[in-house]
């Protein structure tokens, strides 16, 4: 019997992958739009109370939030992505078994 076909799922899991370093990174392209919304706020916020000499602490705790939830988000998906390919190569070594104990030999 052949390997189990888990191409997509690789690949997939790449992707992933270079999402979360990016973010780690704190680079903008792989965050979704709401992500993206929540850390431009944060940024114009600080930006605005910098521009009134006071203090960005909640700012930045909002900016070290958002970051965080993206990063929380993308660790999740790559353990899903893991646990589906986990799966496929489970199904697929049960059914070589199933198959060679079914022979005669």
């Amino acid at each position: 019997m052949k390997r189990p076909d888990t191409r997509r799922l690789d690949r997939e899991i790449q992707h992933a992958t270079r999402k979360l370093k990016a973010v780690q990174q704190r680079e903008m392209w792989p965050l979704s739009g709401r992500e993206r919304r929540a850390v431009l706020a944060a940024l114009a916020g600080g930006t605005y109370r910098v521009g009134r000499a006071k203090s960005t602490t909640r700012a930045d705790r909002k900016l070290e939030t958002a970051w965080a939830a993206a990063q929380t988000r993308l660790s999740g998906e790559i353990t899903a992505l893991n646990g589906e390919r986990q799966r496929i190569v489970d199904d697929a070594a049960a059914a070589k078994a199933a198959k060679k104990s079914s022979g005669w030999w």
